[in-house]
């Protein structure tokens, strides 16, 4: 049998001539049990925190498969010429599908909670470039199987600039394949980590802190709470702009739509789309990031995203977050407890803008999820905050993206910055 794992050079690429059929492929490289090691290029930092859960019930989930014949390009991606070259390979493949045969590994990019990803491109368009996440089925429990299901099922649901796209899922044997966006500019925790005090400046903070809002708002609308927000699972694109990551830890509830008629003199148009009956008791993020209702165990539903986009934000301005303690323990006890968030001590003269940041991080921050900012009207209500005052929001992912520390020279064609009135 050939074994890919012997043709692969990590720090190159497989052999040109090399072309394996399916049914020859050998992943047991990719398996994150595995005792072999390889050199990687991870985008991920080697002190990026690990997301937990302690249980997962809610995979009412259809068992298709899903293949490149049925994955069909949505509105925003429908002119990516990456959805061409994969046409073009299937069109040459007897039964029509992309196949692994089809892919050409070129280095690991780095390991996840169910799986590790590689960069990789069609062998016949090298320009074609992807991230590969694979899979092995047979090294997870049932409940790790059915986040692969959910984070499947999630990427062909999604069709947005800040989400990734799928553009297959490929089945081998025992292995689950996924090809998705790659991004060549790492995450947002590496990116932090380079800035002066673990800080980014606040026009930088209020540019992520704006993306990753819309790209909430867009789960939101479909039913689709996040649970996993944190800045290791923000990547960059090529261009700058954020794009989220890691959807095995999803809830995705049924979406119903309730009216609510009010008297005004005056009726001003306003979408809002949250999922506000949405309810499930499972504890799953990450600790410094867990809203207190996960921490209690009571219950939750949208309210988690929002507090975790509040953790976020102080992250982004302040180089650590709010409730962190000594130990996994501490910081739990102290998101629990009733006791204040605290801002570290201010400079003499603080940035503009640095109170109207503290009030939106307080008014996330709020222990009782029905107080909470956004858990009502949802991202409608966090957009209108003073914060974000001056952001033209239908723009957004046309805004030039800031200039930071360890950060790359972005594409040019943006037509502005993040800026206040």
């Amino acid at each position: 049998m050939a074994d890919v794992g012997e043709t692969l050079n990590f720090q190159g690429e497989m052999e040109e001539e090399t072309y394996f059929p399916d049914t020859d492929l050998d992943l047991s490289f990719t398996s994150t049990t595995t005792d072999r090691t390889f050199p990687s290029s991870s985008a991920r930092s080697s002190l990026a925190r690990s997301s937990l859960t302690l249980s997962f019930n809610e995979s009412r989930l259809s068992c298709s498969t899903i293949t490149a014949n049925n994955i069909t390009p949505l509105h925003h991606r429908k002119w990516d010429p990456r959805w061409s070259a994969i046409k073009a390979a299937t069109n040459l493949s007897s039964d029509g599908n992309l196949h692994l045969r089809h892919l050409k590994l070129i280095r690991h990019l780095g390991t996840g909670n169910l799986g590790r990803v590689f960069l990789c491109h069609l062998r016949d368009c090298d320009n074609a470039t992807f991230a590969l996440k694979v899979i092995d089925r047979e090294t997870l429990s049932s409940k790790k199987l059915s986040h692969v299901q959910m984070e499947a099922e999630i990427l062909s649901m999604l069709d947005h600039p800040f989400l990734p796209t799928l553009y297959s899922r490929i089945e081998a044997s025992h292995y689950t394949c996924l090809l998705i966006d790659f991004c060549p500019n790492g995450d947002l925790h590496s990116l932090l980590s380079k800035q002066p005090g673990n800080r980014f400046p606040l026009a930088a903070v209020r540019f992520f802190a704006a993306e990753v809002l819309v790209a909430l708002e867009y789960l939101h609308a479909l039913g689709i709470i996040y649970r996993d927000l944190k800045p290791e699972n923000i990547l960059l694109r090529e261009d700058g702009h954020i794009m989220l990551s890691d959807f095995d830890l999803c809830f995705k509830a049924d979406v119903v739509p309730t009216c609510k008629f009010l008297r005004r003199k005056k009726v001003l148009p306003e979408f809002v789309a949250e999922p506000v009956t949405a309810f499930s008791r499972s504890c799953v993020g990450t600790h410094e990031y867990l809203a207190p209702e996960l921490v209690s165990g009571s219950g939750h539903g949208n309210g988690v995203d929002w507090w975790a986009f509040g953790v976020f934000v102080y992250e982004l301005l302040y180089g650590t977050t709010p409730f962190k303690g000594g130990s996994k323990e501490n910081t739990l006890r102290n998101i629990a407890s009733s006791r204040k968030m605290r801002f570290p001590d201010a400079a003499e003269v603080e940035e503009a803008g640095i109170a109207e940041a503290k009030d939106l991080i307080e008014k996330l921050l709020v222990k009782d999820p029905r107080r909470r900012l956004g858990c009502t009207k949802g991202a409608q209500d966090i957009k209108q905050h003073p914060f974000f005052d001056g952001i033209k929001w239908p723009l957004i992912r046309h805004y030039m993206p800031p200039e930071v520390v360890g950060g790359v020279a972005w594409k040019r064609g943006h037509v502005g910055h993040v800026k206040r009135r």
